[in-house]
């Protein structure tokens, strides 16, 4: 018997499997990487050598404001580290220059004041300017270009009004976007509602190169890669992260450079080479991104690609705010698989609703595959509604799953599905 520990929540569930039915322990190499300094060092190291521009402090001399773009509540972004070291960097360019920091969140719900305490720190709170970029807001808005889709990017008008732009984020394998962080700063992060729906058309979705860890090719990035080519970002600071949520690499300077940079990183330790057994455990890496149904494809879609024809995949997250976004929800619990996915299949780019894009990666999931949800906070009764399997534990999907599949089952486990990339 083995015990294996996956993420859930702020914390964990143990796993217990026989050794005969685990066929595959897949981790990502990122967890035995050994980074050559340590968190705040490789972040000033980054800093002081940045990847085509000048440096961020010397950019901020002259400036008179800045506009500070920072990831929301769903992302794990270190924060409590990196800001203090932009918002130094800026005052040492400029003591006097005006700061604000946006909260990108894309289409999320607002970002609450006790989620910024946790994800900057009471004093960053208390003591600076901070906006919530809300999408559906259109008199914040301002066109700015057509895109190579022909979605029309408007974006929050707070870019234009400002001298700089600086961008934080983190690099870890997307499921439709290749890669986060970087251009995602802008778009989904600051960009409207009817931009952010376009880009993630059923049609886009639907692009064979819309996957993780792709990005030529990929419409998806092509149009955010477009994007910031349009609004002028003037430095991006980057990390990417092991399983700990600690900083192993940081990347700095021109937003497309220094992205590519890190996903380069990130893309040499994540690959794991794809394997096929009849169940997959999986889940989001827990907490932040395990806090709802809507979020979960993204682990999903690593387990898919290890389950056999008609493989069962196990899920572990807490789904403590239930299905997440009200669109994805009402859409989930609108029939079979097949009926959800042929009614989003049908809306053209234009009449994009948010969130259909989960709902589409989830409905064409569970049209092959059997998905058994490890919940402890979510509904169970809600969860068979839309189309998943509940159980309280990964030992009791596991047994779930044997009743499928039959005990001499063939099981792979994926610790933490969001790290992984499958590979050929």
């Amino acid at each position: 018997m083995k015990t294996i520990p996956i993420p859930y929540h702020k914390g964990t569930l143990d796993l217990h499997i026989e050794q005969e039915n685990l066929k595959h322990l897949l981790t990502s190499s990122l967890e035995e990487y050994i980074p050559p300094l340590g968190e705040e060092e490789l972040i000033y190291e980054a800093l002081e050598n940045p990847i085509g521009t000048q440096k961020l402090s010397e950019i901020a001399s002259g400036k008179k404001s800045c506009m500070l773009v920072t990831s929301d509540h769903t992302r794990a972004m270190p924060s409590k580290t990196t800001l203090p070291i932009l918002l130094k960097e800026l005052r040492n360019g400029n003591p006097n220059i005006d700061i604000t920091i946006m909260i990108a969140t894309g289409l999320h719900r607002p970002t609450t004041r006790d989620e910024m305490i946790n994800m900057f720190g009471e004093h960053i709170v208390n003591n600076e300017k901070i906006v919530v970029h809300d999408a559906f807001k259109d008199d914040d808005m301002v066109f700015v270009c057509k895109l190579p889709s022909g979605t029309e990017l408007a974006i929050n008008k707070m870019a234009f009004e400002v001298d700089m732009i600086v961008t934080e984020g983190f690099i870890e394998p997307h499921f439709f976007a290749g890669f986060s962080g970087g251009r995602k700063s802008i778009l989904p992060g600051i960009s409207s509602a009817k931009t952010v729906n376009q880009n993630h058309s059923a049609l886009a979705i639907d692009n064979v190169k819309a996957a993780t860890g792709v990005l030529a090719g990929n419409p998806i990035h092509d149009d955010m890669a477009y994007a910031i080519e349009k609004v002028p970002v003037d430095f991006c600071l980057n990390v990417a992260m092991n399983a700990q949520k600690k900083i192993i690499g940081a990347y700095a300077g021109d937003i497309m450079k220094a992205h590519l940079k890190g996903c380069d990183f990130v893309n040499s330790l994540a690959g794991a080479k794809r394997v096929t057994t009849d169940i997959v455990i999986t889940s989001n890496g827990g907490y932040p991104l395990d806090q709802n149904l809507y979020q979960a494809p993204k682990g999903m879609t690593t387990g898919v690609a290890c389950a056999g024809e008609d493989g069962v995949v196990i899920m572990v997250a807490s789904c403590c705010e239930g299905t997440g976004g009200e669109n994805f929800g009402t859409l989930m619990a609108e029939g079979t698989p097949q009926q959800i996915l042929d009614k989003i299949m049908e809306i053209p780019p234009d009449k994009t609703i948010s969130e259909q894009w989960c709902a589409q990666i989830l409905s064409k999931i569970l049209l092959s595959h059997k998905v058994i949800l490890v919940t402890q906070h979510f509904d169970h009764e809600q969860v068979k509604k839309l189309n998943l399997i509940p159980a309280y534990t990964p030992d009791e999907a596991l047994e779930i799953a044997y009743g499928l599949k039959g005990k001499d089952a063939t099981v792979t486990v994926i610790p933490d599905g969001v790290a992984v990339i499958v590979k050929d």
